[in-house]
């Protein structure tokens, strides 16, 4: 087929390359505007999709709005079979969604049609859910509503973290797209309907979801710390400055002590123990602002002063 691929981030980047490695013609790369960094003296930082499609000689266009005129004409005139896309970051509106003659592919990481939405893999980890997965979808105008085309399930270990869930949800997906591609040009595909009954939403990150409040279940808190870990990680308060979490373990021990008391430093567990509602919290590896990422030892060993103040 002849394949215009639309993506951003760093999971596009995967079902690109198998897309690429396939046979099928990649013939357009469609990706987010380049941005600037501003820690970085204003430095122009390409899209991990963009950069993969110029390792690969891909053209790449970066249309502010990938469905006005212009931007339909052009990719209309490349006469693609399909129209691939995976995390682009844009509302893709009818005119694109029918330009195509099998349409647009969504690769969506959860098993339709449960969490449609933004922020798929943190939630399902952040909720608990044992199992998640990826569904190729035919899109519509709705959000991640489309017919369901494959579906993909992955388990989630108890203490996999959203960075170890996205890689394999990336993995996944690269070979999923392949095998969608390759049957619906057989005709192999029957698209089946979303029961929205079902459905579930998984909203946008926001950096009141990282904070972490101790009065919730050790479980729901641990679940959040994995859930948010590698980015953009669970926090706390202390003495004004800002603590990153990226690891914790669970102690099924009671504590009197208010909800986010700093108990003691465990040399067994090697980790910072926190009162909660229902039980403890050892946490294992954070970051104090301004600070490198360390493991609780060190912390502890140059913040001897703290068994006793609570986390806010």
């Amino acid at each position: 087929m002849k394949v215009v691929y639309m993506g951003t981030p760093d999971f596009a980047v995967g079902p690109l390359k198998s897309l690429i490695e396939s046979g099928h013609e990649v013939k357009l790369v469609v990706s987010q505007p380049d941005k600037k960094n501003s820690r970085r003296g204003n430095k122009v930082i390409y899209s991990p999709v963009k950069q993969c499609a110029l390792d690969n000689e891909i053209e790449v266009f970066q249309p502010n709005r990938v469905s006005d005129d212009e931007s339909y004409e052009y990719i209309k005139s490349l006469n693609p079979d399909v129209i691939v896309v995976c995390a682009y970051g844009q509302i893709v509106k009818l005119n694109i969604l029918n330009l195509a003659k099998f349409g647009c592919i969504n690769i969506h990481a959860s098993l339709l049609p449960h969490l449609r939405g933004a922020a798929p893999i943190h939630r399902a980890i952040i909720n608990g859910d044992k199992v998640t997965g990826v569904t190729t979808m035919q899109m519509n105008e709705g959000l991640d509503t489309g017919d369901m085309l494959l579906k993909e399930e992955i388990e989630i270990g108890d203490d996999m973290t959203v960075g170890e869930l996205h890689d394999r949800m990336e993995a996944v997906g690269s070979k999923l797209i392949v095998e969608t591609l390759d049957k619906l040009e057989k005709g192999e595909i029957t698209p089946v309907k979303q029961d929205d009954s079902k459905s579930t939403y998984a909203s946008k990150i926001t950096k009141e979801d990282c904070h972490i409040d101790f009065s919730e279940n050790v479980k729901d808190i641990y679940n959040k710390i994995r859930g948010l870990n590698p980015f953009p990680l669970s926090y706390v308060n202390l003495d004004e400055k800002n603590i990153k979490i990226y690891e914790s373990i669970i102690k099924n021990e009671l504590s009197n002590e208010k909800c986010g008391t700093i108990l003691s430093y465990n040399k067994k567990d090697k980790a910072l123990f926190v009162a909660a509602k229902d039980g403890i919290i050892g946490i294992k590896e954070l970051k104090m602002q301004g600070k490198k990422k360390m493991d609780a030892a060190s912390f502890y060993n140059g913040n001897r002063d703290i068994i006793g103040k609570v986390f806010n």
